[in-house]
């Protein structure tokens, strides 16, 4: 035990990356082999939890976050803030935690559903056992691959009511069909109505399991066919189309709200987003971080003027010796933009004088303006 308090305390000491991501796999190790569940869930215990781990997560590496997601996807003590935050995250990361975790209740899954991308709405559907309120926010919303997913959920309760809607839908969302006909939970009366909109091979399955009348079904899908001949709109020309970057960016936009709510977003993790080619999301940390408008962030390293972004980092104390690394990254994901060259970059090293942060962050306002 001495020896493991020495290596976890050489390790908090560290400021290297490694050393922290080991720190934190090194503390769920150390969560895990306690011997008393009702005190790792006492409130005091729970709050030093979630302080510690928020403060290390949020700079973490990504290696070291999926790492960590695997290791606490099935911790029951793991804090709820730390959870919620790994299930925001990208959705290879969050899988697991969605899948999973004990400590994401109703609302939570809830919230998902109506905050985070399609990916991980679909992993929503996908987890067993999922309560009434997170089913009927799924049918609610009615997006075709979530309510499949859903419908392949056979480890999921779904009341006659919940199969009526499904079996409705699959009239117009034809990748319901095959999960429905073999869900153990749909009735005759439901087979009968899916028999007319299924292709020949799951007609066959669905006659044989619920021993349909396939003659009289036959008569009813000729009727159908006669009837689309006479005109019926096509209907997946009112498919909806999902801007799956719009969704992406809210999503961001939540995650950096939920880490400042928590007092968690720091400046490192500026870094961090772009090292992981997330450029939205810098541009959103930062704006949340010196308080700017994110349009003005976006003008600010869409410009000619790298003394701009200069100014928003020193804002939010970006280290000086940090931002030409910042820069870079930017540039490279931006374009070449803010441009301007080394001579820009030269220029944009002035912004970060003698002068305080509030000084900087009033003159990058001020300075944006004339842009």
């Amino acid at each position: 035990m001495a020896a493991s308090t020495d290596s976890l305390l050489q390790l908090a000491r560290s400021r290297a990356p490694a050393d922290r991501g080991h720190l934190l796999l090194a503390l769920v190790e150390l969560c895990d082999t306690s011997q008393s569940g009702r005190v790792m869930n006492a409130p005091p215990v729970q709050a030093l939890l979630s302080s510690i781990f928020m403060s290390v997560v949020v700079e973490a590496e990504r290696d070291i976050r999926k790492r960590l997601a695997e290791k606490l996807a099935s911790a029951a003590w793991a804090p709820a803030a730390l959870v919620n935050v790994l299930a925001l995250d990208d959705i290879e990361i969050a899988a697991p935690i969605i899948a999973a975790s004990p400590v994401l209740k109703d609302q939570d899954l809830v919230r998902l559903l109506l905050e985070a991308t399609l990916d991980h709405q679909i992993e929503v559907a996908r987890r067993p056992r999922l309560g009434p309120p997170v089913v009927a926010a799924i049918l609610q919303q009615a997006e075709p691959a979530v309510l499949t997913a859903l419908a392949a959920n056979t480890a999921t309760h779904l009341t006659p009511a919940d199969m009526v809607k499904l079996v409705e839908a699959s009239r117009r969302i034809a990748s319901l069909r095959s999960p429905l006909v073999r869900h153990p939970e749909l009735t005759t009366d439901l087979a009968q109505q899916l028999y007319v909109w299924i292709g020949q091979s799951l007609r066959q399955s669905l006659a044989s399991r619920f021993r349909l009348d396939t003659a009289a079904l036959d008569a009813v899908l000729a009727d159908a066919v006669r009837e689309a001949h006479g005109g019926i709109v096509n209907e997946a020309s009112s498919a909806v189309v999902w801007t799956r970057e719009d969704e992406r960016e809210d999503m961001e936009r939540r995650l950096v709200a939920k880490l400042q709510s928590a007092g968690q977003l720091r400046p490192g993790y500026l870094l961090r987003a772009l090292r992981e080619r997330k450029l939205s999301l810098f541009v959103t940390a930062l704006a949340a971080l010196g308080r700017f408008e994110a349009d003005d962030v976006r003008r600010a390293i869409d410009s000619k003027q790298p003394e701009l972004l200069g100014l928003a980092c020193a804002a939010v104390a970006i280290d000086r010796s940090v931002f030409p690394t910042i820069l870079d990254l930017v540039r490279r994901l931006n374009g070449g933009h803010p441009d301007g060259g080394d001579e820009g970059a030269r220029r944009a090293i002035g912004a970060f004088g003698s002068f305080s942060p509030a000084v900087a962050g009033a003159a990058f306002r001020q300075a944006i303006r004339t842009v």
